[in-house]
Order: structure tokens, then C-alpha cells, then sequence
């Protein structure tokens, strides 16, 4: 299966997230993306077999994904302070991979019926989740 992680800003919830799937010794093989190099070079260390940065690399990685993981705010243009462009967000939404949407209250993208819980919960959460994907 192939793991397709999208983060932004200092990628530290893409970090976390492939960090507690490493620890939970989920078998995939994980691509991080990175909308700037700081988000890359994050999740990178945090154990993703392979890493790229920007726009194009979305767009290429969306086509061959299984599952796609990030902050919800993937989905919307201009999101994630202005880093996730259109063609990203139409690349996210319309590939065929399932979507693992980290639900966070940021970015005027707000999710009705949420719980707000904290960043380690969450993970937690998202962990559990991939491994009934898996």
C-alpha cells in the first residue's frame, strides 16, 4: 500500500503522524509531501521512505496513492495559510485514493461535530484508523 502524507507550514502534524505509524509498525511505504521544504525535511526524519516538495509532487503522488493522509484543510485552495494551491486541492479531492482527513479546527475550515482533542489523541486516532485501511 502506498501512503501518500501531504503537510505544510513546519509539517510537524505529518512528523507525528508518520512517527506514531512507524511506532505502531504499520507495513506500507510512506511518500511525504511537503508543500515547503521544512514540511518535507519533518516528516522525512520522522521515517517516510521518500520525500518531494511542492505543487507538482501532489500532483503526481495523488495519481498512484492508495490512501491519502493530511489536515483536512488539503481539500480547500489556499488553505493551510495559502500553501495548498488550487491544482493540489482538485488533485486531492478527485484522486481514487481513500482520504484520511486529520479534522483541525484552523484555518476557517471548521468541522461540525468534532471533538476537539489534543494533537497526541488525534494521532492516536489517525494511527488506529490507517491500520484498519491497511
Amino acid at each position: 500500500m502506498k501512503l501518500v502524507v501531504i503537510d505544510g507550514q513546519s509539517g510537524r502534524m505529518g512528523q507525528l503522524f508518520i512517527e506514531r505509524l512507524r511506532a505502531a509498525a504499520l507495513s506500507c511505504e510512506v511518500l511525504a509531501i511537503g508543500t515547503n521544504a521544512i514540511a518535507t525535511s519533518a516528516m522525512l526524519k520522522a521515517g517516510a521512505d521518500n520525500g518531494a516538495t511542492g505543487e507538482n509532487p501532489v500532483l503526481v503522488a495523488c495519481r498512484t496513492a492508495d490512501i491519502i493522509a493530511g489536515p483536512i484543510g488539503i481539500l480547500a485552495a489556499d488553505s493551510l495559510l495559502g500553501e495548498i494551491t488550487p491544482a493540489m486541492a482538485v488533485a486531492i479531492g478527485q484522486s481514487r485514493a481513500k482520504k484520511l482527513l486529520l479534522p483541525v479546527n484552523q484555518c476557517s475550515n471548521l468541522v461540525a461535530g468534532v471533538p476537539a482533542m489534543s494533537l497526541n489523541r488525534l494521532m492516536d486516532e489517525a494511527v488506529e484508523l490507517l491500520g484498519t485501511l491497511l
